[in-house]
């Protein structure tokens, strides 16, 4: 099977996405797939007449990328482009998709979760993996997320939607209830999250966040146990539990060696750990969600479930989540990836 892994793109999750993209791509190859990894953004560069010879690379067309302690600066990506085009789709990148049998979406972030190049492909007639543009749009972003998890009477953080001006920002800081997490809608990996301490913090949160987005969430903070548990099909995986080794689990903490300890199977009773995948079962099926999901959530300490967000695309990289509650159950890497794909290719998208 002639298999396209689309990664990077250019968003601030693009070097994640390369190494879940890689990850993926090496793993459909061992299975005997003709598999190749390109690149959304940066496209193909002096591609032969044929592109069909690409899918013969024995490299499979994959970069060696490592994620760094830093999330990419996305002025220097957008130089490095020899195409200077303002599309955010590289060049011949569509041309190679509609040779594919299927396009397995290893994309993070803007324009790989949004559901923009899930449309974009479903206009082609092109197959690709994971939920329709829908459901992606709604996942991604964290507002109209919560309005379908209230609509569905799925626990969540108590939560308002904001857009302000710099003046109004002292008020809001003096009004607003804490504790609160202040958040970019749709940001992704731990970018654009603030967990302010006090109202001097809430104040600079409110400020720096508008970096990131127009319109502003902010939601109580419940303290208590990080779970996440991911769907795969129509049954959930074993949780996971997350320590963070630091209070403001940033994206620099994220991706850090030792920036904090996950616990897969999480250590949780039959009870409780059937309640977290049921929890991440109803929200997958809220949102509009397809093959798999990854759903974060936070035990309280009564043991009440609170759903904080889905991910349409989870991470792919071998040491992710879902590839460590998929070994739990002993489906290894590589059939996790060609499971994915069988079970995409039976959606009928239009």
């Amino acid at each position: 099977m002639k298999i396209v892994v689309l990664a990077g793109g250019i968003s601030t999750e693009r070097t994640v996405s390369l190494v879940s993209g890689t990850g993926v791509c090496q793993a459909l190859r061992r299975k005997g797939h003709q598999a190749i990894l390109v690149d959304m953004f940066m496209g193909l560069e002096n591609p032969p007449a044929d592109l069909n010879t690409l899918f013969d690379a024995p490299d499979g067309l994959c970069p060696d990328v490592k994620i760094e302690v830093q999330a990419p600066d996305l002025d220097v990506v957008r130089r490095s482009r020899p195409d200077q085009s303002p599309s955010r789709i590289g060049p011949h990148v569509l041309d190679i998709c509609r040779l594919a049998d299927i396009v397995f979406l290893g994309l993070h972030g803007q324009d790989g979760e949004d559901g923009r190049i899930q449309a974009t492909l479903d206009l082609l007639g092109v197959p690709y993996t994971g939920a329709g543009y829908l459901g992606s749009a709604i996942a991604m972003d964290k507002i109209a997320a919560k309005e379908m998890m209230d609509a569905n009477g799925i626990p969540n953080p108590k939560w308002q939607k904001l857009t302000y001006t710099e003046e109004e920002i002292p008020q809001l800081a003096e009004t607003l209830p804490m504790p609160c997490v202040v958040k970019a809608p749709t940001g992704g990996s731990s970018l654009g999250v603030y967990l302010p301490k006090d109202r001097a913090e809430l104040a600079d949160a409110l400020r720096q966040v508008r970096s990131f987005c127009h319109e502003v969430l902010v939601e109580q903070r419940i303290y208590g146990r990080e779970l996440t548990d991911a769907v795969l099909g129509e049954r959930y995986l074993p949780p996971v539990e997350t320590f963070p080794s630091v209070e403001n689990f940033d994206y620099e903490a994220k991706y850090q060696a030792g920036g904090a300890k996950e616990i897969c199977p999480a250590e949780l009773t039959e009870e409780q750990a059937k309640a977290v995948g049921e929890m991440a079962l109803r929200v997958h099926k809220a949102l509009g969600l397809a093959v798999y999901s990854r759903t974060d959530m936070i035990m309280d300490e009564n043991g009440q479930l609170w759903c904080l967000e889905a991910n349409s695309l989870p991470g792919m990289t071998p040491t992710s989540f879902v590839p460590k509650e998929a070994a739990a159950v002993g489906i290894s890497y590589d059939d996790l990836c060609e499971e994915i794909v069988r079970q995409s290719l039976k959606i009928k998208r239009r």
